[in-house]
């Protein structure tokens, strides 16, 4: 896995919100490499082996750290893809990097200076999305707080704004305003942009998917670097945000309308 996964050009971070069991691991990475080879971009698999921010106490969370990293450690050895996957406190980075070729900061913990720190310091490529409350200038202390750990390779993800209580929406600015405050890669999360938090059944949050294609290719158009997509085999039954999924069989199509977007706004096909 030469180079960085975030870029240069074009690069993708996709996968089932949690980690679930191999075969439907497996059946999303399988498909995540074949996009790879097809397109020639850096391509990542994402999954989360806790969800700890669920809306409601008795939400599915995932199979845990040590079974969830094991899962994890599966997907990279069957196709050869980077893995990235969320680290929620201080304590989980160190184990979390044994494993993952990529840590996350979730954008609700993306103030949390001693998560920041350590995963900075872990030898990994950091990530962090943008807190729904955060402006783009904000964000620079919390690449900074990474940057101190030691980390060189960095990305900073634009993940929407609250629009009210249950809304969230995307300032077309910001992809130009995180690169300009950061100084990094800035990656658009289509999947969690059209979230509706709070308002899906029984309390879960909920999401309109048929929204990302075109939000996608809006983000490149502005500027993102690369592209964070939730993708499920059948995102109805999937376990968290199955609302603001992609269907693994739509991913392709999807991701090709983007990229093409990506390589006219920049004038070149790379």
């Amino acid at each position: 896995m030469p180079g960085s996964p975030f870029g240069p050009g074009p690069f993708l971070l996709a996968g089932p919100c949690v980690v679930e069991d191999d075969r439907l691991n497996l059946q999303v990475g399988e498909r995540l490499a074949e996009l790879a080879q097809r397109f020639k971009i850096p391509v990542t698999y994402k999954a989360s082996y806790d969800k700890a921010n669920r809306s409601r106490l008795d939400a599915p969370r995932g199979p845990g750290m040590q079974a969830g990293l094991a899962a994890l450690e599966r997907v990279r050895a069957a196709t050869g893809l980077r893995i990235l996957t969320d680290v929620h406190e201080a304590a989980q980075v160190a184990a979390a990097a044994a494993v993952a070729d990529v840590l996350q900061v979730p954008a609700f913990l993306c103030r949390q200076t001693d998560l920041l720190v350590a995963a900075g310091s872990a030898g990994r490529p950091v990530n962090v999305k943008k807190g729904q409350w955060m402006s783009p200038e904000g964000m620079a202390g919390s690449l900074e707080k990474v940057r101190s750990g030691g980390a060189t390779t960095v990305a900073v993800t634009e993940r929407g704004t609250f629009f009210g209580y249950g809304d969230l929406v995307v300032d077309m600015r910001n992809f130009a305003r995180l690169k300009e405050a950061c100084g990094c890669p800035v990656v658009f999360d289509g999947t969690h942009s059209v979230q509706q938090p709070g308002q899906g059944k029984a309390g879960a949050s909920g999401g309109l998917r048929q929204h990302i294609p075109a939000l996608l290719c809006a983000a490149a158009a502005a500027g993102a670097d690369g592209f964070f997509v939730e993708t499920h085999p059948d995102p109805d039954r999937a376990p968290s945000d199955g609302p603001n999924m992609i269907r693994l069989q739509d991913l392709s199509d999807v991701i090709a309308r983007a990229l093409d977007v990506w390589h006219a706004a920049r004038g070149r096909r790379d």
